[in-house]
């Protein structure tokens, strides 16, 4: 596809990306300097290190240390104008976004980087009583309602309120909810016993619930293997082949087997945010766009789509996964279009994605890396998961902290972000079972 040359003598390009995670920074980021007035919306006003929300939903790490604000990584861009708002419409023929309160912002290029939210295959009255983890209002939702749970099983008089309260379901065994079940049978193992008096915290139970014949189904079978043997030595207990059918606030149904308990958390799917229906896209069962080899939207040049909006495809024909560095390598390679067509250059080759592993963390200690050309588990393979996820984190000081949080647990035992925390809407609603109101529907970016 022939692209028109941009003009840029008279005035800049106006170049709108919509979406501050991983795709949309690293697209931003990489646009030449004084070369376009580059506009960054996003419906919050943080950019959020998604790998590591599960330990804010855990109490191991507070907010402050996996997300920045978006204003802040752009003081020093002049040229990068960040705009708190949320997109309902985009405007091709005009060549306009819409945002929620009507105004409407014009580009030349636009770049679609709005994420993914938690699916529920069809079932998302499930959402209030298993809450996913894409947001940091999840996060927090569901640090809540674990810990409220150790508290309402502390005061509880009847025995089957007791295991009810001690019982927590976790839905998916891909990687969020491996490292979701094991960091909380290690919190009610290892590191509460000793803070209640009524309740033996040891004595609860983490269900791990797949439909699928194995943990971690993207990773070769004897990391799988032995993922779910570090599990059920953690006192998880794994359930496999059964997709869970019915799921309320007194608990969850797997076949034809009730299961009680008052914490279930999904991790079981994720789709794409509605950015392709606002462009016309076709878009595939996941709800992401598909998209020319140069992330463009078909027949409009001048739109990109990346990161978990977009269906990508690498050399193979296989689905580029939904991971932050699959979303920095498309941000990245969009800038290098965007540069070179305002440098009247020719635009690079197709986007070809190039795989650098899969990690995932199990409990204190112990985690699987699937780099191609080797496997890694156990502790070496902790120690690199560790070490990758701190270098991919933003600024020195996030870094440190992150990493002085994590030195601190692993000598201690220890955690540092075991607080409560009550919405406006937890008065109304049991302990343990809170519910916290957020626009899921837009999880992640705009």
């Amino acid at each position: 596809m022939t692209v028109t040359q941009k003009n840029t003598a008279s005035k800049p390009e106006k170049i709108v990306i919509v979406g501050g995670g991983f795709a949309g920074l690293s697209c931003a980021k990489r646009i030449k300097p004084g070369t376009a007035e580059v506009t960054l919306i996003d419906q919050r006003n943080h950019h959020l290190f998604q790998p590591l929300l599960y330990q804010v939903a855990t109490a191991i790490l507070p907010t402050s240390d996996v997300a920045w604000p978006i204003r802040r990584l752009f003081r020093d861009r002049p040229d990068i104008t960040t705009l708190l708002g949320r997109v309902t419409a985009v405007d091709q023929e005009n060549k306009e976004v819409t945002l929620a309160d009507g105004e409407r912002i014009p580009f030349d290029t636009l770049v679609l980087a709005t994420g993914a939210r938690h699916s529920y295959f069809g079932n998302d009255q499930w959402e209030q009583d298993a809450p996913g983890l894409k947001t940091l209002e999840d996060a927090t939702t569901i640090r809540r309602r674990v810990l409220s749970a150790f508290e309402a099983a502390e005061r509880a008089s009847k025995d089957k309120e007791r295991d009810a309260y001690l019982t927590f379901a976790v839905i998916g065994a891909g990687p969020t909810g491996v490292e979701l079940a094991g960091i909380i049978a290690e919190l009610a193992h290892e590191i509460l016993p000793q803070e209640f008096r009524h309740i033996d915290t040891r004595k609860a139970k983490v269900l791990l619930v797949e439909a699928g014949p194995r943990v971690l189904a993207a990773f070769p079978e004897k990391l799988s293997a032995y993922a779910e043997d570090a599990l059920v030595r953690l006192g998880v207990d794994v359930l496999k082949g059964e997709p869970v059918t019915e799921i309320n606030d007194d608990g969850i149904k797997v076949a034809d087997d009730w299961v009680p308990t008052k914490t279930t958390i999904w991790a079981a799917g994720v789709e794409a945010s509605g950015a392709s229906r606002w462009v016309g896209a076709t878009a595939d069962r996941a709800k992401r766009a598909l998209v020319e080899p140069n992330l463009t939207l078909p027949n409009n040049p001048d739109i990109f789509i990346i990161g978990d909006t977009a269906s990508v495809k690498d050399a193979k024909g296989v689905q580029v996964p939904g991971i932050a560095p699959a979303a920095k390598q498309q941000g990245k390679y969009v800038a290098a279009v965007i540069n070179r067509r305002l440098a009247g250059r020719k635009a690079p080759g197709p986007f070809v994605y190039r795989h650098q592993g899969n990690l995932a963390t199990i409990g204190p200690r112990a985690a699987v890396v699937d780099l191609g050309w080797i496997t890694l588990k156990g502790t070496l393979a902790w120690w690199v998961w560790g070490l990758a996820h701190v270098y991919f984190l933003i600024g020195t000081r996030s870094r440190l902290a992150v990493a002085m949080s994590w030195l601190w647990s692993y000598v201690s035992g220890q955690n540092s972000a075991r607080l409560i925390t009550q919405g406006k809407r937890d008065s109304a609603t049991k302990a343990g079972n809170v519910h916290s109101g957020t626009d899921a529907a837009h999880a992640k970016a705009a």
